[in-house]
């Protein structure tokens, strides 16, 4: 009897809480800038959440409230003294020698993508709020602003709800949100100016650039780009902003790499991306994730993640189907 009891109350457990999932794994990425530990913290809030089941009283919060306050304390917890997790065009000023040595800089926990796969359907928590640019702006907040941020303005738990998931007062709450408004104004992309992945103009742009890669053709390449169009690559710290900057780099890449790339299209944050294969004697081979940030049908961003841990996490093939 105990047995059976037991299963009963695991499938109750898994039923209410599993709804959850996605939406607790994409909060905790904005948190902590990483999906795989976003996904061990999300495991994590789930085993404190099944300890403590026979206390939860739902007379006082909902099942989703609950979850929430024990993985923000679990965020929290796991961001006390570590550092943020930045992107290259957050360390230094931009680079304007193509030729530069591509060191990777191992010690620095670099901001991640988050895979679309990943990402809760619809609403609010959605696409907008997992934007690479705006995640990596709110690194630069503290913690608990962080995640005031977070629960307030992208996830809409009430003031009252965020003092209670937070053990705080709604005043302090309110002054939190205002000072992590002010401090993300002007740093985080306009919603209004950033394209849908889906937008046919967008994935007509993303195409275009995709076929110019593919065909060496840098001049092409470069009448796709912003004016300030930025290329980054973390792991490696260097970064480039301009047409002529970004243009010199990729032409220096065909290069020192060859010719013959192979783009694929993919998905990373609610963005545009593209894997990139570079050539090889056995053919071309898995290089980079590129992310892309589509603004008036041109691309304004493009950071090109290296790092074979980053890529798995994508589950993307070695070599280019077809």
């Amino acid at each position: 009897m105990r047995r059976v009891s037991s299963i009963a109350a695991a499938a109750d457990f898994a039923a209410r809480t599993e709804p959850h999932r996605r939406e607790l794994v994409a909060y905790c990425y904005r948190m902590l800038g990483s999906a795989h530990e976003a996904e061990d913290l999300v495991q994590e809030t789930l085993l404190r959440a099944w300890k403590a089941r026979e206390r939860y009283d739902e007379g006082r919060a909902s099942v989703r409230t609950w979850l929430y306050r024990i993985a923000t304390n679990a965020c929290l917890s796991a961001l006390r003294g570590r550092a943020r997790r930045p992107l290259p065009s957050g360390l230094g000023a931009p680079s304007a020698e193509p030729r530069a040595p591509l060191v990777p800089v191992l010690d620095v926990g670099w901001l991640q993508p988050f895979p679309d796969a990943l990402l809760p359907d619809g609403g609010a928590a959605g696409r907008g709020g997992m934007r690479l640019a705006l995640v990596a702006a709110m690194q630069l907040l503290p913690a608990r602003q962080r995640a005031v941020l977070v629960l307030r303005d992208v996830l809409e738990f009430s003031a009252a709800e965020v003092a209670a998931q937070l053990g705080t007062s709604v005043a302090a709450v309110n002054s939190a949100l205002q000072r992590a408004r002010a401090a993300l104004a002007g740093s985080a992309p306009v919603a209004e100016e950033v394209a849908e992945p889906d937008d046919p103009a967008t994935r007509a742009t993303v195409d275009a650039y995709a076929r110019a890669f593919e065909a060496a053709d840098v001049a092409a390449l470069v009448a796709l780009l912003t004016d300030d169009a930025v290329l980054e690559m973390p792991p490696v710290p260097l970064w480039y902003r301009g047409r002529d900057d970004y243009g010199r780099f990729i032409s220096h890449v065909f290069t020192r790499r060859g010719t013959g790339w192979r783009m694929r299209p993919a998905a990373a944050n609610g963005q545009p991306a593209l894997a990139a294969y570079a050539p090889g004697p056995d053919g071309p081979r898995l290089h980079t994730l590129q992310v892309l940030e589509v603004s008036g049908g041109r691309i304004a961003r493009n950071t090109a993640f290296a790092d074979p841990a980053v890529l798995a996490g994508f589950a993307l093939p070695e070599a280019p189907a077809g």
